[in-house]
Formats: C-alpha cells, sequence, structure tokens
C-alpha cells in the first residue's frame, strides 16, 4: 500500500450540500433511510489547537491543522515537542470543585494537541474481550460522560491527543497479522480475523470531521487483502463521510447504547441515542458490520423496562435491513478508586453510583482491583440480558458480558 492519500481528505467543514454529494455514492437503500432519520449532532469544535513542530512537519499533522483552523480553533505553534503548559496551573492543596481545577478541566475538554505517536506505540498491546490488538489514531475524547472509562487511564489534563504519524501507525499493523488470543485463535469469533481496536482511548468518530484519520484507517483496512477487521466503538453519530468508503467488510462499528436515564443523565457532549441508532442503519444499509456496545449496563430504576425499551429502539432502526451483521458487547458499570478520585474532580456535582458500599472488588493478576456489582445482581443482570437479545434481536451475536 502506498501514501495516504491527503488530496482525498477535506480541509474545511463539510457543508449540507457537500454532505448529500458524499451520500450519493452510497448504497442508494442508505439514501432512502437518511430521509426519516434525525439530523446529525453538532460537530465538536476545539477553542485551541497545539502542535508540535514534528508533528508540523508530517502532511497529515498539517492537515489536521487546517481542518481545525476552518472550524475556527485557535493555533498554537509549540516551540518544542513537549505538551506544556496546555492548562491553567491548579494548586496542589484545591479542592476538586474549585474554581482552578473546573477551568483547568474545560481548558483541556476544549483544546487538541497534534503530536507524534511515541515509538513505544508501535509494540501493540492486547485488548480482551474486545480485539487481538489495539492501537491508537488519537487519545483523548470531546465527550463529557460522568462514568468515563478513560478517567484515570490518562495522564495530564484530558487534552484531546491526535498523532500525526498516522501512515506509519497504518503500517505497523501489518506485523501483528495472524497474531493474537481474542480472535485469531478462537472458535467462536475466528471468521473476524486478526482484529484492531481502534477506539480504546479515544472515541474517533467524534473528531472524525477535524482529522479524517479514521476514514483512512477504512481505507487502509478495505485495501489490505487478508483476514483483518478494524473495530471502534462511538457515541457520535457523524458517519456521512464513511458511507461511500470501500470497506469491503473489514470494519466492524459499534455504537455505544445505554438506558434513557443513563443517556441523559450522564453522557455530556454526545450525539442522543436515536441518532446514533439513525447512525447504525446508515451504516448496516451500507454494508458495514455493526454492533451494540451496551455500556456501562447499571441497575437503574425501572432497569429491565428501560432495556427493553432501548432494544426495541434497536430492533426498529434495523428493521429491513437484509441481514445484518450484528453483533453486542454487554459491559456493566465499573470504576477503581484512582478513577473515582479523577472523575469527582472532573464532575464534582455528579448523581453516579460511586459508593463502594454497593460493589464488591474484582482483582487482577497485577494486584490491582476495581469495583463491580455484586454477585447476583450481575447473575441478574446477564441472564436477562441474554434472554431479552435472543428474543428482540435474534440475528444479534453476543461477543461477551463483563
Amino acid at each position: 500500500m502506498g501514501a495516504l492519500d491527503l488530496e482525498a481528505m477535506p480541509v474545511v467543514a463539510l457543508s449540507a450540500g457537500e454532505k448529500e454529494a458524499l451520500l450519493l455514492d452510497a448504497d442508494p437503500e442508505s439514501l432512502a433511510s437518511c430521509e426519516s432519520t434525525p439530523r446529525e449532532s453538532r460537530l465538536w469544535r476545539p477553542r485551541r489547537v497545539f502542535i508540535t513542530p514534528e508533528a508540523y512537519a508530517t502532511a497529515y499533522g498539517r492537515t489536521v491543522l487546517e481542518r481545525t483552523e476552518a472550524f475556527g480553533a485557535q493555533v498554537v505553534r509549540l516551540k518544542s515537542n513537549q505538551l506544556r503548559g496546555l492548562t491553567d496551573p491548579v494548586p496542589k492543596d484545591a479542592a476538586p470543585d474549585s474554581k482552578a481545577a473546573q477551568r483547568a478541566y474545560a481548558q483541556a475538554k476544549t483544546s487538541l494537541a497534534i503530536v507524534m505517536a511515541p515509538p513505544s506505540a508501535r509494540k501493540l498491546q492486547p485488548i480482551p474481550p474486545s480485539a487481538d490488538w489495539q492501537f491508537h489514531l488519537a487519545q483523548g475524547c470531546p465527550a463529557h460522560c460522568q462514568y468515563c472509562y478513560l478517567a484515570g487511564s490518562l495522564s495530564g489534563p484530558p487534552v484531546t491527543r491526535v498523532y500525526a504519524n498516522l501512515p506509519e501507525i497504518l503500517e505497523n499493523l501489518r506485523r501483528y497479522l495472524g497474531t493474537g488470543k481474542i480472535t485469531s485463535s478462537s472458535r467462536e469469533r475466528a471468521q473476524e480475523g486478526t482484529t484492531f481496536e481502534a477506539s480504546c482511548y479515544t472515541d474517533p468518530l467524534g473528531i472524525e470531521h477535524l482529522t479524517g484519520g479514521l476514514a483512512e484507517a477504512i481505507r487502509f483496512f478495505g485495501a489490505w487483502d487478508a483476514p483483518v477487521q478494524l473495530r471502534f466503538t462511538t457515541k457520535f453519530d457523524g458517519v456521512g463521510q464513511l458511507l461511500p468508503i470501500p470497506h469491503n467488510g473489514r470494519t466492524r462499528v459499534r455504537f455505544s447504547v445505554n438506558a434513557a436515564a443513563v443517556s441523559r443523565g450522564f453522557e455530556g457532549g454526545t450525539a442522543n441515542v436515536a441518532q446514533r441508532l439513525a447512525a447504525l442503519r446508515r451504516m448496516a444499509l451500507a454494508g458495514y458490520p455493526v454492533g451494540l456496545t451496551i455500556a456501562p449496563i447499571m441497575p437503574v430504576e425501572n432497569w429491565q423496562a428501560e432495556y427493553s425499551d432501548l432494544l426495541r429502539q434497536v430492533a426498529e432502526a434495523l428493521r429491513d435491513v437484509p441481514t445484518p451483521d450484528l453483533t453486542a458487547e454487554l459491559i456493566t458499570h465499573r470504576f477503581t478508586p484512582g478513577s473515582k478520585d479523577v472523575l469527582l474532580s472532573w464532575y464534582p456535582k455528579t448523581t453516579l453510583d460511586l459508593d463502594e458500599a454497593n460493589r464488591t472488588q474484582k482483582r487482577n493478576k497485577f494486584g490491582g482491583f476495581k469495583y463491580v456489582y455484586p454477585k447476583d445482581p450481575m447473575r441478574e443482570m446477564r441472564e436477562w440480558f441474554q434472554s431479552s437479545l435472543e428474543a428482540t434481536l435474534p440475528f444479534a451475536r453476543i461477543l461477551y458480558w463483563t
């Protein structure tokens, strides 16, 4: 495969007419379905974009910079390749809900940095139970989910970082073909081939209008004539630019969805569930393998009724889609002591249940632990989801419960 086609990556925001032009290249049935679906949600517009000298030296880095400028971001050309001073300093003795702490969080969540992925990123890590390997187009997310899985996982302020050495990142994946212990060696999931997860530390669709990196990854996998699969999950819905890409069935997009009480209460800055399910339909009609990431599952009040309604909405979204290739990944809510501290500093007024008394500890082989739901509620929820998915979405394959 040659160099990335940078000319195919527009550097300005797409107008409504341009979006329609893109859709004309998609499957005709997807056009018909779009007429009755909710309008795509508003795109994230960072206020500031930082770029390091190394990133600016790359064609892709400059393309991302031009895109962000087109969306009105203030550009800051850094003098070194270190990210320092991106937010105002917070005194060590500042309370989590102090004005200084909240100002630093707001500054970070409205900023984007274009940097180079470090050499260590070329050594991929497994990501059970989702996929064989994880790789990163970016780290950080513009959304404001109060249960954020990234809390405690990434160091420093939550600035979204985009990696400018994208061609190198994608080419490095070839070394891992046929390896892995999740799908490559699994009898149940062998048809997926070697799987590569691109959304461990970011929501790539949430920043795609600024980066174009997800489209390039889809093209890369579509042209990779091998048993491979790109995987990503999202809470956004801006799929218009992805519909006409020749994906050749080698990208599975999963939409993260939840009960109405969870989505309304804890998922700020995202597309709503109706918009995500409309995007799910559009992608399925464009021939993409699709999936549900139902996460984080919580036993909220009347949870059976809430999640039943969600599954009915999914069934309606996929109504008359011919033979949808649908998977389901079921993930219950959990947190660590470190992530709890970070989340409470970000969202000091959250009503999210982070009471350790309501949980049990689940330890890993490295001595760490997380708080999960006790055994009996977990068993009840698992049995309910298995039976309800079989009844409402009989064609869905449940990949795992955790």
